[in-house]
């Protein structure tokens, strides 16, 4: 059945919003979630402050995740009762047929997803398990990338600044003994480290084993298929960060060794003195600016540099058409406009309530994106602009 539901899209999926709580976060109102439903899981689970787009992977929240939390679903059939599959179960019967038979002979899976995630305060100064680490839990390593899109970003919250890494000269006792004085409060790890100022239109690739500790503008993220996560701050906002966060992701018998701990962290990468210039993504150009606008349209690569997945921006000017090629498959969400693309309406809501579907976010097929799909804007006033997330990418910009 899985078939007509890629067949009524003419090669693209229509999705449904996938929302996930933290329990050590609050919530910085700006997903466009009514506010009456920022606790629809249940003040016990904490708000939601997370949107994941073309998700596979299940949120990891602990014993009281839901089955399906993180999970994103098809919409297709009939418009008034209308059908919901798991994206990962039509991704298993159509395998080659929706991601090209080149990522679905290396993965047989759909290897990222994006999310949104709004935050008003700052979150914990954090890792991402290496491969090394992350498989002896049974779990993939999880790179990812930051963008701060301007639709979502009218405040920038309490602390609009990101930490990145530890400052050269770092010595791994300085951050076993942060680790050594954490139920003292603050175990000032982040005095070892450096806050950036967040810039929006910009972004910053994150490899697995960096810590940061992300500010509160909304940000969109690219990322690998993972939810591997460890906590190296133990009281951010005031709120303490429990020590089951740092060692969510640790094998049983070495949650209290600090040696251990401490061996999760990419030194060399942590401690670089030219972590801006390594990580740090302003936007690339697709192509030259003016033949693009000249054909109704402006893109730029807003995700590169990395073997593991990339992401673009695009606007579509107003009363444009335009038809968009792409090398693979990929996912999209919208930020602003209205319009088609291809068999489907797009538009950017104001408000969504929970469990409410939408017409802002889909999969595109990579027959779909190789054969180039259409996108009309019907509005003389408003541009559509809408971002694409991709899994490895021969096309992104290298560095």
């Amino acid at each position: 059945m899985t078939h007509q539901a890629l067949e009524q899209g003419e090669g693209i999926l229509r999705l449904a919003p996938a929302w996930v709580p933290r329990s050590f976060c609050i919530p910085g109102k700006r997903l466009k979630l009514h506010p009456d439903d920022l606790y629809a899981f249940g003040a016990h689970r904490g708000g939601i402050d997370e949107r994941w787009f073309s998700s596979t992977t299940k949120a990891d929240n602990g014993p009281l995740t839901t089955p399906d939390e993180g999970l994103s679903y098809v919409v297709w059939g009939d418009e008034q009762k209308p059908r919901k599959t798991l994206l990962a179960d039509v991704i298993a019967e159509l395998g080659a047929g929706l991601l090209g038979d080149a990522m679905w002979s290396k993965y047989h899976a759909w290897p990222m997803y994006a999310k949104f995630f709004d935050n008003k305060g700052a979150l914990p100064h954090h890792l991402h398990q290496m491969a090394e680490h992350a498989s002896k839990v049974g779990q993939q390593s999880k790179p990812e990338t930051y963008y701060f899109p301007r639709q979502l970003n009218n405040y920038g919250a309490d602390f609009p600044f990101t930490f990145f890494g530890l400052e050269p000269g770092t010595t791994r006792a300085q951050v076993r003994h942060c680790l050594e004085i954490w139920d003292q409060g603050d175990n000032h790890i982040t005095d070892l480290s450096k806050a950036y100022r967040l810039e929006l239109g910009t972004g910053w690739y994150v490899p697995a084993g960096i810590l940061h500790a992300p500010g509160s503008l909304c940000t969109y993220e690219p990322q690998w298929a993972s939810d591997v996560f460890a906590m190296f701050q133990s009281l951010v906002n005031e709120v303490p960060v429990d020590w089951s966060l740092l060692v969510k992701n640790v094998p049983a018998e070495q949650a209290h060794d600090l040696d251990y701990i401490v061996s999760m962290i990419d030194w060399e990468a942590n401690i670089t003195a030219n972590f801006k210039a390594e990580h740090f993504r302003s936007p690339r150009p697709v192509k030259q600016v003016a033949e693009m606008t000249d054909s109704g349209y402006i893109e730029d690569w807003i995700a590169y540099g990395n073997p593991y997945f990339a992401a673009k921006e695009l606007t579509v000017l107003p009363g444009r058409t335009v038809t968009m090629r792409d090398a693979g498959p990929y996912g999209m969400i919208m930020l602003q406009g209205h319009g088609t693309l291809g068999a489907w309406p797009i538009e950017a809501p104001a408000l969504i309530r929970f469990g409410q579907l939408t017409h802002d976010e889909y999969f595109v097929s990579c027959a779909a994106a190789t054969a180039g799909v259409k996108i009309h804007n019907p509005s003389t006033t408003d541009p559509i602009v809408m971002l694409k997330h991709f899994g490895p990418n021969p096309e992104a910009p290298s560095q």
